[in-house]
């Protein structure tokens, strides 16, 4: 598998997105109080198999520091494979190479298998911020980046 980077217009990527937000919509049971907010500004990462993108991620900065992960998806027949580690370690290389020193994300409460996997990975939970603040559903999680030797 080949991990890329893909343009927020990349057709592929907006499939991948629409999965997403339907995945989550039946995940959370109709709760209220979610909001889908696009962002053009991220920086999409693709897993492609066999010339298709099969898992995306994306990278917003929130200030000259932070980088926050977005749209973090695999697609349920790529699932238990390994691959939203390797994306996750891809996007934090591209927060990396942004010169971001920390990277922030937010999940729901009722994804375990995220919370799982970012807390595996050295994620720690923090206050919810910025748009997710209201959101009573939300957990919000970070991890500084090793600085470079």
């Amino acid at each position: 598998m080949l991990i890329e980077s893909r343009p927020a217009t990349d057709p592929e990527i907006a499939a991948l997105v629409v999965a997403q937000q339907r995945e989550l919509r039946e995940a959370d049971g109709g709760l209220d109080g979610q909001a889908t907010i696009t962002h053009d500004d991220i920086r999409y990462l693709a897993v492609v198999d066999g010339g298709r993108a099969v898992a995306c991620g994306g990278l917003q900065a929130l200030d000259a520091e932070t980088g926050e992960l977005k749209r973090m998806y695999v697609r349920p027949a790529y699932r238990g494979r390994g691959i939203a580690r390797q994306l996750l370690a891809a996007l934090e290389e591209l927060a990396f190479r942004h010169g971001h020193t920390n990277v922030c994300l937010e999940t729901g409460t009722y994804l375990p298998a995220a919370i799982g996997l970012y807390r595996s990975c050295g994620y720690r939970p923090v206050p919810v911020y910025g748009e997710y603040v209201d959101n009573p559903y939300s957990v919000c999680f970070a991890k500084r980046l090793p600085v470079a030797a």
